[in-house]
């Protein structure tokens, strides 16, 4: 028996997949609150590996206040323009100047880190935006204050301490409509946008299951300059239904419908179309902010219970809003990969500030059991997976420094 605070419950619900109504969203990465999102994560790895290269460890900061405020543009067939800048103000905390233990002091490049992160990552993802004149990034990051300083672990302890009393939750299987949606714009903005360069990265998906019936609304930015007219433009849009239906339809034996740009008003002509110059809304009007979008494991999932808490642009060593929302995904995923009689999971790890991140305030499981299997018969399994996980917690740290996990 584990001397972690481990907690295994029945919970007497039907699991998600077997409710009636379920709706699933996830907002594209060229989405004004994916590219927060995104950029966020971007500096907040480039300042890890910084802090790792001049001084052996990672120094306190935070990233996850950054915030986008759009611009305008002038969609128009065969090419437009953008007339007023995107802004990208990063805000947060990090440590600009560190003495070390043989008096050696650093003065870091904190600032010119950040703007390099955070072009490479725009140049990547939303590559029709120029940097500098169709999208500006200021860097206002402060230093971060002394007593979350200490808390964050110069004391040399190997286990982190907490930084705050938070909590973060996970949970697994996926359901089909869940994967649908996520493999949906995976797809959307990875192999069909490779093929098909009219469609801008701002897709974003809502999934709608009622019974036996999946409804996929999608929204979905089309680039002007690939287009050269209306009759383009909607052959564009039945391609994407098109192709959005038929990956839907691989994935379940349910009936699927598609529904492609709603809002769309062809009586406007190009003005009533989603067309833009750049490829993302935030040309258009609509800003964004991290953590308002999709959580740690790519979507929102109002059928689960979720955290508030942002996961981009927090510190991978000891920020809990970041740590746990990600270890609690990984271990709902685990439980449900290596135990049998598991129809649905869900974990929630609360910290309290100061603790070791692997002893957390308690950790509580939830399990919805396949038909002729108990709770005795699983939990002690259960709460194995669940100790070696926090055990392993600080792996976490370092997937999220290496990009090899995904926070949004």
């Amino acid at each position: 028996m584990s001397d972690r605070n481990i907690r295994i419950e029945s919970v007497d619900r039907r699991a998600v997949e077997d409710q009636e109504v379920e709706i699933v969203e996830r907002k594209g990465i060229g989405h004004p609150d994916s590219l927060c999102d995104g950029i966020a994560e971007s500096v907040s790895r480039a300042l890890s590996n910084l802090y790792l290269d001049r001084v052996d460890k990672v120094l306190h900061y935070n990233t996850d206040e950054t915030q986008l405020a759009a611009g305008s543009a002038t969609p128009a067939f065969g090419g437009g323009e953008v007339v007023e800048p995107i802004h990208v103000l990063i805000v947060g905390r990090a440590t600009r100047h560190y003495e070390a233990p043989d008096g050696t002091e650093h003065t870091l490049p904190v600032d010119s880190v950040a703007l390099a992160a955070a072009r490479d990552y725009l140049a990547e993802t939303v590559p029709e935006l120029e940097f500098g004149t169709d999208v500006v990034v200021d860097v206002r990051l402060g230093e971060g204050s002394g007593d979350l300083q200490t808390v964050f672990g110069e004391d040399g302890a190997a286990v982190p301490m907490a930084n705050d009393t938070s909590f973060g939750v996970g949970h697994a299987p996926l359901t089909e409509t869940e994967r649908i949606v996520l493999e949906t714009e995976e797809y959307l903005n990875g192999p069909y946008a490779d093929d098909n360069p009219e469609l801008g990265p701002d897709v974003k998906i809502m999934g709608k299951r009622e019974g036996e019936h999946i409804d996929l609304t999608v929204a979905a930015a089309m680039i002007d300059h690939y287009l050269d007219g209306v009759d383009d433009y909607h052959a564009a849009v039945a391609s994407v239904r098109d192709a959005v239906r038929n990956l839907a339809e691989s994935h379940t034996d349910r009936t699927v419908s598609v529904d492609v740009n709603t809002a769309d008003n062809a009586e406007k002509g190009k003005d009533g179309l989603y067309l833009t110059t750049t490829g993302t809304s935030a040309e258009q009007g609509d800003d964004g902010s991290v953590g308002r979008g999709n959580r740690s494991n790519g979507l929102i999932t109002p059928n689960r219970p979720m955290s508030m808490e942002a996961t981009s642009g927090k510190n991978p060593v000891n920020h809990i809003g970041k740590i746990y929302n990600l270890l609690s995904t990984r271990i709902a995923e685990a439980v449900v990969d290596e135990v049998d009689g598991i129809r649905d999971f869900r974990v929630r790890l609360l910290s309290q500030i100061g603790r070791p991140i692997d002893r957390p305030h308690v950790a509580d499981g939830f399990v919805v059991t396949d038909d002729g299997v108990t709770l005795a018969d699983i939990e002690a399994d259960v709460e194995a997976i669940v100790d070696r996980e926090l055990a392993a917690v600080t792996d976490v740290t370092w997937d999220v420094i290496e990009g090899d996990i995904r926070t949004f």
